[in-house]
């Protein structure tokens, strides 16, 4: 993906209404501190247009990156970590599900897992929400420049295993250090999106 236009076109909270765009949108799901945003700026090309931060939680609306006029790259808020109440988690989670429910461009989902670690209950839960809504989520397994080379393929077998994921599924290893994956995801996306000319 040539990626020639880039703007935040949209931030959706709780009682937003959410937008009803013409274009086609890929979503971001995944906890709070797995590198959601350095995913994305690596998507984009760009350093900070995705905020991260050290804090883990700071997503805490449904962000629309508006790509080429093609296309929106949905930032989801994150989960699990944040520390904000109960009824604040509840809340985002209503959010969320009614994006998944009510946009009519979504194409697919990306689930966000560190692959340091085996799934937690919460990357569990995630995943089958997000069947249960209709999707077969696509998984990134983030951080992989934390591992030596050798390890990768042991740590997705334990993702592949702790998610219980149909054979199908691809989990795919990305760093935002190196750029590892970025390539294999857009790729994925343009072939989703019926775009491979834009390669």
């Amino acid at each position: 993906m040539v990626i020639k236009h880039v703007a935040l076109d949209t931030v959706c909270g709780i009682t937003s209404i959410l937008p009803k765009n013409t274009v086609p949108e890929i979503a971001f799901a995944g906890k709070s501190n797995v590198g959601k945003s350095s995913l994305i700026n690596g998507l984009m090309n760009r350093k900070s247009l995705a905020r991260t931060s050290s804090s883990p939680g700071k997503t805490q609306t449904i962000n629309f990156y508006n790509i080429n006029h093609e296309m929106y790259l949905v930032d989801l808020p994150g989960y699990g970590y944040a520390k904000v109440s109960q009824t604040e988690k509840e809340q985002w989670g209503k959010l969320i599900e009614r994006y998944l429910h009510q946009s009519e461009q979504l194409r697919a989902v990306f689930l966000l897992v560190d692959i340091r670690h085996k799934p937690s209950e919460n990357d569990k839960l995630m995943y089958e929400w997000i069947v249960h809504n209709g999707y077969a989520p696509i998984i990134i397994a983030t951080k992989a420049d934390k591992l030596k080379r050798s390890q990768i393929q042991k740590h997705i077998k334990e993702v592949r295993d702790g998610l219980e994921l149909p054979p199908q599924t691809a989990v795919i290893p990305f760093s935002a250090q190196t750029k590892q994956g970025r390539e294999e995801i857009w790729n994925l996306i343009e072939e989703l999106l019926g775009q491979s000319s834009c390669i």
